[in-house]
């Protein structure tokens, strides 16, 4: 096939080399945004892919720039995988050792997240942040459903997780998608920007998501009154364009964020309030967990740290050494 002068596909004798974005990912096959427009192709994979030394659920992922061959029968393969700027990984459970690849070429990524049905944990809030960290994508928390923070306990909490997150330089939004607070500003972080949004299941992402782009009307459920908990509304990754400019990408919920690639000797340069600390510590390779004159450890008696962000840098180090580190205390 090829495109004619108004970027529609016309069939030729021939296999016709297309190039284009891959927008959604179905399991069994790609969807890909041709460059000249025009409708998407549904694309099969041709070739291995796969990240080198890492064993991924899906070698092409959305975001990635690729090259597809166009059948004359209408049949298309992605045959190329442009090189990525930048992607974000994830384990794809926690007894798995194989990984998942949420998306490519990333101006940033969101993490929605809750403090009240469902209360997102700040193991899993860090744990995001930190695989931001080490795959290079500027990370952003998004805290939604503020709307049900009515008491003065749940301002104050809701101040205080603002507080700890954007001290240590991570932009933090508070947004309801149903009363509206917050979208203003959240709309102009995603301007023009490819963006990642991530969260657990029943955060409100596809609301969110609802209210940025009007008239797309993702899927949404109810929350489960008995374990406080969302379903999967999202079941695989799409792009959405956005009516100011830029795309968003929407992953399915999550319940765990396992880590991978991520050794003991580098975790700690993935929390930056513990890098910058760590550069007092008497020894370069300390692991923050045991070793006299470790600053980090001072800096968390001194309240310098968060106990609970120190607590996530601990798990991570349980995972990249198969839970030989404990916390100190």
């Amino acid at each position: 096939m090829k495109k004619d002068k108004n970027s529609t596909l016309v069939k030729t004798d021939i296999a016709e080399r297309t190039e284009g974005l891959v927008i959604k990912t179905t399991g069994s096959s790609y969807e890909v945004l041709p460059d000249g427009g025009g409708a998407t192709l549904a694309c099969k994979v041709k070739g291995n892919f796969r990240l080198k030394g890492i064993r991924t659920t899906n070698p092409v992922t959305v975001g990635d720039r690729v090259t597809a061959l166009v059948n004359p029968d209408g049949s298309a393969y992605i045959t190329a995988i442009q090189p990525r700027k930048n992607y974000i990984i994830r384990r794809a459970s926690n007894l798995s050792k194989e990984a998942s690849i949420l998306a490519a070429n990333l101006d940033g990524a969101m993490l929605v997240a809750t403090l009240k049905h469902p209360v997102t944990s700040t193991t899993f809030i860090d744990r995001f942040l930190a695989t931001a960290e080490a795959y290079q994508v500027k990370a952003t928390l998004v805290i939604n459903k503020t709307d049900l923070l009515d008491t003065p306990e749940d301002r104050e909490l809701l101040e205080a997780v603002t507080y700890l997150y954007d001290s240590i330089g991570y932009p933090v939004i508070q947004v309801s998608a149903k009363s509206g607070e917050g979208l203003r500003r959240l709309q102009d972080a995603l301007k023009e920007k490819v963006t990642l949004m991530s969260g657990n299941s029943g955060v409100g992402k596809s609301t969110l998501i609802n209210a940025l782009i009007p008239g797309l009307d993702l899927r949404t459920a109810a929350i489960s009154d008995v374990h406080d908990q969302g379903t999967h509304t999202t079941t695989f990754s799409e792009m959405f364009p956005l009516p100011e400019g830029g795309w968003i990408i929407d992953t399915p919920g999550v319940r765990g964020f396992g880590t991978i690639e991520i050794g003991a000797q580098e975790a700690s340069h993935y929390f930056p309030e513990i890098f910058r600390i760590s550069g007092d510590c008497r020894f370069n390779n300390c692991t923050h967990t045991h070793e006299p004159g470790c600053a980090v450890l001072a800096a968390l008696e001194e309240n310098h740290i968060a106990r609970s962000r120190y607590n996530s840098y601990i798990s991570i180090l349980q995972d990249s050494e198969e839970g030989k580190y404990r916390a100190p205390f």
